[in-house]
């Protein structure tokens, strides 16, 4: 999310209101791509479930974690690190949140590790790379962690797993290892998890709908191959669905993160209500497949 639409956000959240009734959903599908189908919701808190959320796996029986503004310590936003992004945890217990900050050459991703220690890891943007960081995903295998730019964008990025992959350190800049180059272009992509070694469920916050024929599509990126360091991988992109938009505001919703629980196999994303309602009707929607 941009600076720009923070601000927004955080006028919101100070009072900024406005009434009426929306309910829209437009649904979608394509050949060879699953169909996801909603099948409940929770409440997403405005301050501390607004931006992310994943399911962990290790240690057993942990909760699901989110994030939010809320969730920020003092001790990261002090050094201007200001806003956090959708989280990923790896399959055996590494959790990491993508962070920005509002200037700058730098994007950094928090780690806690698998015994509670925390370590941040530090990327210099590579020429041309957008300054934001909404989101991270990890590889099932756990080696590698796929990022996204906020706008309009033909590729994702391709890091090693700070942390886990062992050609990560602290104390060294985080380097891009490769990209997966998209067959269509994707807008403000909000938050990608992996449902397969090849294939990623992800949220966008597409405004426009000019590129798929809809708004806040929930979007299927299919990989040639599992993303490595080595070579590029191709990705083909299809939008599923919309996301579900209903609230007792009118005005623009926001698409957030995204999770795939693969022991449940329940997916829930994200949707920030407009106006006043950000506060009391912003949902946490769950799907199926099939």
């Amino acid at each position: 999310m941009p600076a720009s639409a923070r601000l927004r956000c955080h006028a919101v959240l100070a009072g900024l209101v406005t009434f009426a009734v929306v309910s829209l959903a437009v649904p979608g599908s394509a050949a060879a791509a699953d169909t996801w189908t909603e099948t409940g919701s929770d409440r997403a808190r405005p301050l501390d479930e607004s931006q992310g959320l994943t399911s962990v796996e290790v240690p057993a029986n942990s909760p699901n974690r989110y994030t939010g503004i809320g969730t920020i310590p003092l001790g990261v936003s002090s050094r201007g690190w200001n806003h956090v992004g959708d989280p990923d945890a790896s399959y055996d217990g590494y959790y990491i949140e993508p962070y920005q900050q509002d200037s700058g050459n730098s994007k950094m991703y928090r780690v806690q590790a698998p015994d509670g220690t925390w370590s941040e890891y530090v990327h210099t943007l590579s020429p041309g790379e957008a300054l934001n960081n909404s989101w991270d995903a990890i590889s099932p295998d756990g080696q590698w962690m796929l990022s996204g730019e906020w706008g309009t964008m033909n590729r994702l990025l391709v890091f090693p797993t700070p942390g886990v992959n062992p050609a990560t350190s602290p104390s060294a800049n985080l380097p891009q290892a490769s990209t997966v180059r998209l067959d269509h272009a994707v807008r403000d992509v909000q938050g990608c998890d992996f449902s397969a070694p090849t294939t990623l469920l992800c949220s966008s916050d597409d405004p426009d709908g000019s590129l798929f024929g809809l708004t806040k599509p929930l979007l299927q990126i299919d990989l040639s191959a599992p993303p490595s360091g080595s070579v590029d991988v191709t990705g083909h992109v299809t939008a599923l669905r919309q996301l579900p938009l209903r609230s007792s505001c009118s005005g623009s919703f926001e698409a957030e993160g995204i999770d795939y629980d693969r022991r449940t196999g329940i997916l829930r994303v994200i949707v920030m209500s407009p106006g006043f309602c950000v506060l009391t009707d912003s949902k946490t929607y769950k799907f199926s497949r099939g």
